[in-house]
């Protein structure tokens, strides 16, 4: 049976200028959501980039959770010859490397908007960029450069949830209206991840993994902005608790 005891789930840190130093930073209502609708005890694990410390992180905890950020993943990761930036390396590198370590230990894995893509890099996958198409794309996921952040997190799109899939169990509706707030999305599917839902234009939406011992779950859109206002992205939270406890149990 599930354990009672509170999970600790590491938070990836991105690499930020703050009053002219470099810090690591983690927006509040990622560490909120967990805290409150996940029930969890949330630790920042800072972007630095040696495997020893990312193993000697992973060991104590009990999941990792990689957060949406307005920086992209450097277009050498998946193959790509060029890419946009701002770029976080620190990052890059120390999610790949948490990633890797914690599909090794067993250990659940969660992704939000670049925490998806980061998940389907660093299991092979590729990545695309709406901007680089002739043509304006036909079902923009971003809105425009000039909308308020309360209007760029408000732009939303339906989404359609593939049956029999984690997703599909957490909110038990075949429909979605979800927030979307990116440029780049996921081209070739990372290995062993499989999709749960998508958008009306193809872009994948969630991805969880196949069975086996590591569980992953990530989403394309942001559930932690505002997540009472929606029940499904109270689903996703509570989910992302109970998947850790019940892994913590085994």
């Amino acid at each position: 049976m599930p354990s009672t005891r509170k999970p600790v789930i590491g938070v990836i840190s991105c690499t930020r200028t703050v009053e002219g130093e470099d810090a690591y930073i983690v927006k509040t209502r990622y560490v909120d959501a967990l805290a409150k609708h996940a029930d969890a005890v949330p630790l920042i694990c800072p972007a630095i980039t040696t495997r020893d410390d990312a193993d000697a992180m992973l060991a104590r905890l009990d999941a990792i959770l990689l957060t949406g950020s307005n920086s992209n993943i450097e277009p050498h990761h998946y193959g790509a010859a060029s890419g946009r930036a701002p770029y976080d390396p620190g990052r890059d590198t120390m999610s790949a490397l948490l990633i890797k370590a914690a599909v090794a230990a067993g250990k659940p894995v969660f992704g939000i908007c670049r925490g998806l893509q980061e998940i389907n890099v660093a299991l092979g996958g590729t990545l695309v960029d709406q901007r680089d198409g002739a043509e304006p794309p036909e079902l923009p996921h971003h809105a425009p450069d000039d909308a308020s952040l309360e209007q760029m997190f408000g732009h939303s799109h339906p989404i359609d949830v593939v049956a029999d899939t984690p997703l599909a169990a957490i909110t038990d509706e075949p429909t979605l209206t979800i927030n979307s707030v990116h440029f780049q999305t996921i081209g070739a599917l990372g290995a062993g991840l499989v999709v749960n839902a998508r958008a009306k234009d193809g872009v994948v939406e969630a991805v969880s993994s196949v069975e086996g011992p590591t569980k992953i779950l990530a989403v394309q859109w942001h559930p932690e902005w505002q997540p009472e206002t929606r029940f499904h992205d109270l689903a996703f939270w509570q989910a992302l608790g109970e998947i850790t406890r019940d892994a913590t149990a085994r």
